[in-house]
């Protein structure tokens, strides 16, 4: 079993910046897919960025339209850690963020974009942008 737990979020003024983390714990994998996804109020959970760990490299990272450029992903394998960095934040960013982690190597946009089939999740971290 997997455990993923974020952690950062926050109120922040629009242009401001957050730091989102998913600390994972429990059973590793040699390789898989991470990704944030982001749900607001009375809207479908959306993908927001993920990447495929091969054991190596950090390969196919992908990024919503609507954060490319202001968000970025990272990973620090010492601490089983992945971060989203996020500036620029506009008040249509505001939504439960998700980290979500599987198994299978979700090499295209198509199927990293996908929640459904994602094995682990995180119980959500509130990201609010407002003045």
């Amino acid at each position: 079993q997997v455990q993923l737990v974020e952690s950062g979020g926050g109120l922040v003024q629009p242009g401001g910046s957050l730091r989102l983390s998913c600390a994972a714990s429990g059973r590793t994998f040699s390789s898989y897919t991470m990704g944030w996804f982001r749900q607001a109020p009375g809207k479908e959970r959306e993908f927001v960025v993920g990447f495929v760990w091969s054991g190596a490299n950090t390969d196919y990272t992908y990024y919503a339209d609507s954060v490319k450029g202001r968000f970025t992903i990272s990973r620090d394998n010492a601490k089983n850690t992945v971060y989203l960095q996020m500036n620029d934040l506009k008040p249509e960013d505001t939504a439960v963020y998700y980290c979500a982690a599987d198994k299978t190597l979700r090499t295209t946009l198509r199927t990293m974009r996908k929640s459904g089939g994602y094995e682990y999740w995180g119980q959500g971290t509130q990201v609010t942008v407002s003045s």
